[in-house]
Formats: C-alpha cells, structure tokens, sequence
C-alpha cells in the first residue's frame, strides 16, 4: 500500500510539473489551481481543561482556551485533457486529531489523487489516492460547513479516505454515483494486521436546485488485525433550499457492528438537523439540533451504565468580511444522559456549554 500511495504522490506532482509555463499564468485556461485556507480559532469551555476540551469524540476544534489553528493548507489541483489530480498539504489542531494514527509524512496530506476521464463523451471517472470522504454533508473546512464547530456525527465518521473510486455523474448533472474500494474507516495505510480492503457506495440526486438527496455506505472491518469484526455504516441526508434566505439539513446516520463470537449486533444512530437564514449577503445565522446514540460505546466509550447518549444544540453566526475573509460565532450545549463530562472542579457532569470564535481566510 506504502509502494502505490507513493506512485500515486510522485504521478501528481509529476503531472503538476509537467505543464507548459505559459498556460499556468492564464487565468482562463490555466490547467493549475493554487488554492489555500487557514482557520484561526478560540473555544472557551466551561467545564474543560485546557487540553482536549473535555470532549475525546470531537476531532475537529478540540483545543480549550488557547488561540489555535485548527486547520491551514496549500492545496495545487490539475484538471486538463481528461486528467485531474490534487494535491494539499495541512497542518494544527484537525490534522493533529484525525491523522493520529498516521506515520511521518502522512500526518501532513489533507488530499493526493490523481483521477482518469474513462470516455471522451461520457462523465465517467477513475480516481486513487486519498480525498475527501464520501460520508456526510460537513467537510474539514470550515468555511463549507453551516456552523463553526463540527456536529459529533461528523466527528466521529470519515472526514478522509483513501483508496480507489468509480463515478459517474448523469448528462442534466442530476445522478451522480460512485462505488469505492479503501484501506479502511479513515486510514490512509492499512492497519497492521488487516488485509482485508473496506467498500462504499455513494448516490446523489439533485432534482432541481432546491433538492440534493444523498445515500452514502461503507462496509468493512474497523480494526487492527481482530478478524470477524464488520462494520457496516449509512449516512442520508437531504439539503432543501427554501429560498434565497432559508435553508434546511436533515440527516440521519445509523451504525451496526458484528463481531465474532457475539450473537448481538451493536447499533449505534445519530439524527441532525440544521437549518440557515441568510439577514444579508453577508450575515448569516444557522442553528443545529443533534442527538447522538451509542449505547455500546461502538464509537464513543464511557463505560457508564447508558453509554455515551448525548444531545445537542448551537446557534451559529457568519459575517462575510470580504470573498476572503469570514468570521464565525458559536455557542453550543451538550447534555448527556450520563454525567460523563468533568468540571473544574473535577465534579461529574452531564452538561458542556462553549463558545468558540473563528476567523477564516481563503483564496
């Protein structure tokens, strides 16, 4: 796997390099795209310590009172002559988080793929390497996402993939389908001790520009070299724009895991739903309302007696400095039906309440 996600850097950058110096200075045909990004933030919770927030399942702005990054890149994309590739390198606090288990170089590669039009006419395409999850409407940028902070369902699926994929995407750009083949639940190597490859699938329907509908599934073993454990996941959710102003999310993910030797299967779900109202071109309010439910601690472990049952609401505002500039708001509450947080005082709770502030910048 190590010898192939290599190949496939060295293609990219290859690709990259190759292209003749003239056309990368025309803005109108240029075959490369530099892009980049940087979030700047600051979260004071209540009851968390300063190190990771009190709060071991969020993975994205999991730093507590202290100025931080969570997440910055420089990204270099190609797409020319029914060839495309990515390439970007990431650094703070989310690429910390969600990388963790990643070795060297490979912390730092937020996406590398390289992909392969299959017909002239139709829009067809193979793509490898590692890019951005086909699970769930929240990305690691933040500035594509409704509310500042992530939602736990988010959190706690793939944000990341790597592997290869087909997909196809309809004439009138209404279907888009895609069927994966990856090393995992968010890896970019294999696990030691398992050979065994995970898949996906995912369908989008856009009926009309108010409607995207979207099924996304994965199937495969989670863990390290333990045989007999399957995993198997599916995310829904629909986007309905309202209006101009008003737009709603309603998601629902639903988790089940077998394992070998044990008669039950372990069920875990997590509904959400999101809405957003836009005052001005510029100033936008969004509310969340979520429930995330992992009675056997698939997910979340807290080996209290209703395991990790929590609910949430956050109320978020955006103001749009300029086309590169964004500043956000946030104030969220957590409750748990068990007292599975800390306060300072080193007192069980069932609540977290936060505020976090970010400043954005694009271009």
């Amino acid at each position: 796997m190590k010898c192939v996600f290599t190949i496939i850097v060295w293609c990219i950058c290859l690709t990259l390099v190759a292209q003749p110096s003239d056309s990368a200075f025309n803005q109108k045909k240029a075959a490369i795209q530099l892009s980049g990004y940087a979030e700047v933030y600051y979260q004071h919770n209540s009851n968390g310590p300063t190190a990771n927030n009190d709060a071991p399942f969020a993975y994205s702005y999991d730093e507590n009172k202290a100025l931080s990054i969570n997440l910055a890149f420089v990204k270099a994309a190609y797409n020319k002559n029914r060839i495309r590739a990515n390439l970007a390198i990431g650094f703070g606090s989310y690429m910390r988080s969600n990388y963790a288990g990643e070795a060297g170089i490979y912390k730092q590669i937020l996406e590398a793929n390289i992909g392969w039009k299959l017909s002239k006419k139709a829009n067809w395409w193979l793509d490898a390497g590692v890019f951005t999850s086909h699970i769930g409407f929240e990305s690691a940028i933040g500035k594509d996402c409704w509310t500042l902070s992530r939602s736990i369902a988010a959190d706690n699926s793939p944000y990341f993939e790597t592997g290869a994929k087909i997909s196809y995407t309809s004439p009138n750009e209404k279907w888009f389908m895609s069927a994966l083949i990856l090393t995992g639940w968010q890896r970019i190597q294999m696990l030691k001790g398992n050979t065994s490859p995970s898949f996906g699938h995912q369908v989008q329907y856009k009926p009309n520009s108010k409607w995207t509908i979207n099924s996304s599934s994965y199937i495969g073993n989670p863990t390290a070299g333990i045989h007999g454990v399957t995993r198997y996941f599916h995310n829904f959710y629909a986007i309905y724009q309202w209006s101009k102003r008003l737009g709603v999310i309603a998601g629902f993910d639903i988790g089940l895991q077998k394992a070998k030797g044990i008669n039950q299967s372990q069920v875990w779900y997590t509904p959400i739903l999101m809405a957003q109202y836009a005052a001005t071109e510029n100033i936008k309010f969004a509310l969340r309302t979520e429930s995330y439910q992992d009675p056997n601690g698939v997910m979340i472990f807290t080996g209290t007696p209703n395991g990790f049952r929590v609910s949430g609401l956050s109320l978020n505002t955006d103001w749009s400095i300029n086309k590169h500039l964004l500043w956000r708001v946030e104030v969220k509450h957590l409750q748990s039906r068990d007292a599975i947080f800390t306060k300072q005082t080193n007192q069980p709770t069932q609540n977290i309440f936060a505020a976090i502030t970010a400043l954005a910048v694009s271009f």
